[in-house]
């Protein structure tokens, strides 16, 4: 069974990856950067502090760094303990068949740390902007599924270390959503 789950996901890799285009690789090489999107969480803390205030801003950054420290933590944990070679290091020939456009390609790809760290602050920052701006959420979801596919289309993950990374992501974000409300329940509102 778990064969035939690897083979589908690495037919489905091959699909995505292929269908991406020489004139669009600048785009997702941007997308996939680490730093791109460091003015968007800069907008999302200025929201963050114009909706709870300077005490809870404080709060919630350090409960974010907590939290994307924890989701790199454990994706390595993952990567280490599942082995799993990324689609650029398969020895199988799969690198002839793909289109490998990332800077580099790591050793192990399960699951993957982009799309964790990502569903974790979109779904973070989605929940606590709810009661304001009611379609964040739904954009930062969006967001947090374009830059997962990023990790496809650049050749250094299949779709299950994806799907494994949005889940962890979400779960992650949400617990961490729930920890920061604790606390300014606790340390600032009182």
């Amino acid at each position: 069974m778990l064969e035939k789950i690897l083979k589908y996901d690495t037919e489905l890799f091959l699909y995505l990856n292929n269908l991406g285009t020489e004139s669009w690789d600048w785009l997702w090489l941007l997308i996939t950067d680490k730093l791109t999107f460091i003015p968007l969480y800069g907008l999302l803390l200025f929201l963050l502090y114009k909706k709870y205030g300077l005490k809870s801003l404080l709060v919630f950054v350090i409960v974010v760094a907590l939290m994307i420290t924890f989701t790199d933590q454990i994706t390595n944990v993952f990567k280490r303990g599942f082995e799993r070679p990324r689609p650029c290091r398969d020895e199988a020939g799969l690198i002839d068949q793909m289109r490998f456009i990332a800077v580099r390609c790591g050793k192990y790809g399960f699951f993957s740390g982009h799309s964790s760290n990502s569903m974790a602050a979109a779904v973070f920052a989605g929940l606590l902007l709810r009661p304001y701006y009611k379609n964040a959420i739904f954009i930062l979801l969006f967001w947090s599924a374009v830059v997962a596919y990023s990790r496809i289309y650049v050749g250094v993950h299949y779709p299950t270390d994806i799907i494994c990374g949005l889940t962890f992501g979400a779960i992650s974000g949400f617990i961490f959503y729930k920890l920061s409300k604790y606390l300014l329940k606790r340390y600032v509102t009182t």
